[in-house]
C-alpha cells in the first residue's frame, strides 16, 4: 500500500502540503523507501508525508474538544464539580483529572521549551500557554526579545529542556493519546526538545519515551519505520513502569502482532496491579460519604493528586479486548470453508482464481462447496472455530471489567443535572456576573442537590448481564423519540444519564461484535442491542469532549446490513441510536434548553470566535487531515483523500448550522452538546466483513462429539495463546 505513494506526487501536493509544511522543516530525500529497519525520516520517498509518530495513534479524534482551548483554571474547576457530582457522573473522573494533568504538564513543558530555545530565564510568556495566537508567536520567537532577562547559558538551557522532557514524559505515561492531542496543538518546539536533550544523555529513559513519539516518520509507515529499541531499554531501566509496556503493545498492533500486544498488556496490568492494590476503592468510598453531606458549592475542596483515580486500567483493558476481538477475527476466515464469495475476492487470493481461466470459473466454486457439504468441517476448521469464540469471550470479559468502571441511572432528577450545567456556566462565564444565578443551588436536605438525590444508579457491566435490572424504561419505546418531537406539554422530572468516557461508544459497539462471535442468541443479541442503543444515545462528552466517530460502530452498522438483521431489529440502527433530545426544563427551577445552548457555544468559542474564516477552513482541514491518519479504516491513497473531502464537506455541513445565527434550527429541537448522527463513510474493513460471513456461514454448535473432557495437568501458556482445555470449553 505504501508503494501507491509514489504515484501521485503532483495531485498529492493540495491535500497534504499545509501538514507537511506545519510538520517538518526539512525535505525528505529521495532515498531507497524499502528501509523498514530503520526508524528514520530520511528513508521515505519525495511525495510522502513526514509527521511525528504519535500522530498515527488510533482513536485521537476521540479526545479532541474545548479541553484543549479551555483556561487552566476553568478547566479544574469544572474536573473538580464533576467529581463532587452524584453518580453517575457526567464525565469519567479518572479521564477528567488527566486532561487537567496532562494540560498543565504539557503547558509547562512548553514554557520551558520556548525560554530555552529563546535564550530567556523569565516565564513571563507562561501566563499566554492556554492557546489561541500565543501558541503561534511562541513558536516563531516572537514578542519575548531581550526584555526577558540575561541570555542563558547552555548548560542552563540543557537544563530546562530536561525538565520539559519530563514533564511532556510524564504526560505520556498519564495517557499517551490525549497527550499526543495535546502536543499537536502546542507549538512545535516541542517536536525537538526530546531529540536535543538525548544528544547529551542518549540513555535518558525519560527523554528515549518522548523522542519515540515525536521521531517524525513517513505518514501511515509506523510499522515499517519503527522497532522496539528504545521501548526495550526504557522497560529495562524502569520495570515497575506499566506504561512503557502499554506504548509497546500499540505498536505491536500496528505491525499486526496481536498476540505480543496482548502479552504486554497482560503484563502491564500485572504491573499496574501490583504497584496501585485497591488503590481506586478508598477514594470511591470516600466520594460516596461525602455525597451523604451537605453539598454546598463551598465544600467542594480541590482533590489532591495522590487521591485523584487513575485511568491507566481502563486503558489498558479496552486495549487488550480490541486485541482478542481483532486476534478472534482474523481466525474466521480460517474456521470456515472456502465460500464462492471468496471467488469475488481474487485480490486477497490471486493465486487461484486467475490460473482457472473464465471457463472453469463458475464450476469450480460449486464442486468444491458439494465436496465441502459431503466431507464437512475438517478437523483444523472445528480447531479454529473454538479459538474464535474463545478470544471473543477473552475480548468480551475484558470489556465487561472496562464497563464496570462507569455507571448509568434511569431516574436522575432533571435539578441534579440542571445543576452541573449551572456550575459549567459559573466556571466559563465568572468574569461575566454568571454568579448570580445560584438560585437554584438549593441547600435544603430533601432537594436532589442536597444530601442525597434518591435515584438509582447501576454499573454498566451490570446492564449486559444475564439478569439485567427489570425497573429500566423500556426501550425503544412503542415510538421512537426524536429530537424535533420534545414539546413543552411533556414536563419530565427524571432523566437517564450515562457516565461518559472518549472511548465508550467503541467499546459498546464492540460488545455486539463479540457476541455475535460467541454466538449469543439473535433474541438475547437483540436486547443487548438495545441496550447499547440506549446508551449510545445518551453518551455526551459535555463540556470537554466533543463527538467522535467509532470504528466499531461503522462495523455495527455494516454487519447488520449484510447479515439482512439477522437479530430483528424494530429500526435502522441509525434510528434506535439517535441522540435523545434534551429533557424538558420544569418550569421554575431547570436551565433551559437555549442557556444550555449558549453554554455550550461559550465553551467552544460559538460565533465570538476571533477566528477568521481562511483560518476556521485551515483548522477544519488539518484536523481532517490528522482524523484520517489515525483512522484504521483509511489503507491506501484514495481511502484516505476520500476519508479527508468527507471528514471536510462534515466539518463544514456542522459549521453551516451551528452558524444560523447561533441557536439550532427552530425545527430541530433542543439538541444535545455534541452527538455522533452516525455519518460514516463507507470503507469496509475485514473485521465487519469476516463477523458477517461468521453469521451467514458458522454452524450454532462446533460438533464434536463427546462431552467428556480428558483432565490434564495444566501447563504454563503465553497470555495470548490459548491452551487445549479453553479450546475445549469454548466449544
Amino acid at each position: 500500500m505504501a508503494k501507491k505513494n509514489k504515484k501521485p506526487a503532483a495531485g498529492e501536493s493540495p491535500t497534504l502540503e499545509p501538514q507537511a509544511a506545519a510538520e517538518s522543516s526539512t525535505p525528505s530525500t529521495t532515498t531507497n523507501k524499502k528501509k523498514p529497519i530503520s526508524p528514520a525520516p530520511q528513508s521515505s520517498s519525495s511525495s510522502a508525508l513526514v509527521i511525528c509518530r504519535n500522530k498515527h495513534w488510533r482513536y485521537i479524534s476521540s479526545f479532541h474538544g474545548p479541553w484543549l482551548q479551555l483556561p487552566l483554571e476553568v478547566l479544574e474547576t469544572l474536573a473538580n464539580a464533576n467529581y463532587y457530582m452524584p453518580l453517575p457522573r457526567p464525565v469519567d473522573p479518572a479521564v477528567f483529572y488527566d486532561l487537567v494533568k496532562i494540560r498543565q504538564l504539557v503547558d509547562g513543558a512548553t514554557d520551558l521549551a520556548v525560554r530555552a530555545a529563546n535564550g530567556v530565564a523569565s516565564s513571563a510568556l507562561s501566563n499566554s500557554l492556554a492557546g489561541g495566537a500565543a501558541h503561534h508567536m511562541q513558536a516563531l520567537g516572537l514578542g519575548f526579545g531581550n526584555n526577558a532577562g540575561a541570555k542563558l547559558s547552555p548548560e542552563r538551557r540543557f537544563r530546562m529542556r530536561e525538565q520539559a522532557t519530563q514533564k511532556l514524559s510524564r504526560a505520556y505515561h498519564l495517557d499517551e493519546i490525549a497527550s499526543s492531542v495535546a502536543t499537536m496543538q502546542s507549538t512545535s518546539t516541542l517536536e525537538n526538545v526530546a531529540g536535543l536533550v538525548l544528544q547529551r544523555s542518549p540513555n535518558d529513559p525519560d527523554a528515549n519515551y518522548v523522542h519515540f513519539f515525536h521521531e517524525k516518520i513517513p505518514s501511515r509507515q509506523l510499522a515499517e519505520c519503527t522497532d522496539f529499541r528504545a521501548l526495550d531499554l526504557i522497560i529495562g531501566q524502569r520495570p515497575s513502569d506499566c506504561e512503557p509496556l502499554r506504548t509497546r503493545a500499540i505498536v505491536r498492533m500496528f505491525k499486526e502482532d496481536f498476540e505480543g500486544a496482548v502479552q504486554d498488556l497482560t503484563s502491564a496490568l500485572g504491573v499496574y496491579r501490583l504497584q496501585q492494590p485497591r488503590h481506586n476503592k478508598p477514594a470511591a468510598d470516600e466520594t460516596m460519604q461525602l455525597e451523604q453531606k451537605t453539598r454546598r458549592r463551598r465544600d467542594q475542596p480541590p482533590l489532591d493528586e495522590k487521591d485523584q483515580p487513575s485511568s491507566t486500567e481502563v486503558q489498558l483493558l479496552f486495549q487488550r479486548a480490541g486485541c482478542y476481538l481483532t486476534l478472534a477475527c482474523d481466525h474466521v476466515p480460517l474456521a470456515l470453508p472456502d465460500s464462492p464469495n471468496e471467488q469475488n475476492g481474487n485480490s486477497q487470493n490471486g493465486t487461484n482464481g486467475s490460473s482457472n481461466g473464465t471457463a472453469n470459473g463458475n464450476s469450480a466454486p460449486q464442486e468444491a462447496e458439494g465436496d465441502s457439504e459431503d466431507k464437512g468441517p475438517t478437523k483444523k476448521q472445528l480447531e479454529m472455530r473454538k479459538i474464535v469464540r474463545l478470544y471473543a469471550k477473552r475480548a468480551l470479559r475484558d470489556y465487561m471489567e472496562y464497563f464496570k468502571h462507569f455507571h448509568y441511572s434511569p431516574d436522575l432528577p432533571i435539578e441534579v443535572s440542571d445543576d452541573f450545567s449551572r456550575q459549567v456556566n459559573q466556571a466559563t462565564h465568572r468574569n461575566k456576573r454568571y454568579y448570580g444565578q445560584s438560585r437554584y443551588a438549593s441547600q435544603d436536605p430533601g432537594s436532589p442537590t442536597g444530601t442525597s438525590a434518591g435515584h438509582k444508579v447501576y454499573e454498566l457491566a451490570s446492564l449486559f448481564s444475564a439478569t439485567p435490572p427489570a425497573d429500566l424504561p423500556p426501550y425503544p419505546s412503542t415510538e421512537l423519540v426524536s429530537p424535533g418531537s420534545a414539546t413543552a406539554e411533556s414536563i419530565q422530572t427524571t432523566t437517564e444519564v450515562v457516565t461518559y468516557h472518549p472511548l465508550l461508544t467503541d467499546a459498546l459497539h464492540s460488545l455486539l461484535l463479540c457476541h455475535t462471535l460467541v454466538q449469543t442468541s439473535a433474541k438475547e443479541l437483540q436486547r443487548h442491542a438495545h441496550m447499547v442503543a440506549r446508551l449510545a444515545r445518551l453518551a455526551d462528552g459535555y463540556p470537554v469532549f466533543q463527538a467522535s466517530r467509532s470504528p466499531a460502530r461503522a462495523d455495527w452498522i455494516e454487519v447488520l446490513r449484510r447479515a439482512e438483521n439477522w437479530i430483528e431489529l424494530s429500526s435502522s440502527w441509525e434510528a434506535l441510536c439517535a441522540p435523545a433530545p434534551l429533557p424538558t426544563p420544569m418550569s421554575a427551577s431547570g436551565v433551559s434548553a437555549a442557556t444550555a445552548s449558549v453554554n455550550a457555544m461559550s465553551i467552544t468559542g460559538g460565533p465570538s470566535s476571533v477566528e477568521t474564516e481562511e483560518q476556521r477552513k485551515e483548522r477544519m482541514r488539518q484536523q481532517a487531515i490528522i482524523e484520517a491518519l489515525e483512522d484504521e479504516r483509511v489503507n491506501d491513497e484514495a481511502s484516505f483523500k476520500a476519508a479527508i473531502l468527507a471528514r471536510q464537506r462534515r466539518a463544514e455541513a456542522d459549521h453551516a448550522i451551528s452558524s444560523n445565527g447561533g441557536v439550532p434550527s427552530p425545527h430541530a429541537g433542543p439538541k444535545r452538546w455534541a452527538v455522533d448522527d452516525g455519518r460514516e463513510y463507507p470503507i469496509l474493513t475485514e473485521r465487519a466483513e469476516a463477523v458477517a460471513r461468521w453469521i451467514r456461514e458458522a454452524p450454532t454448535s462446533s460438533g464434536t462429539g463427546s462431552s467428556k473432557r480428558k483432565k490434564k495437568p495444566r501447563t504454563t501458556k503465553t497470555a495470548a495463546g490459548p491452551d487445549k482445555e479453553e479450546i475445549a470449553e469454548a466449544a
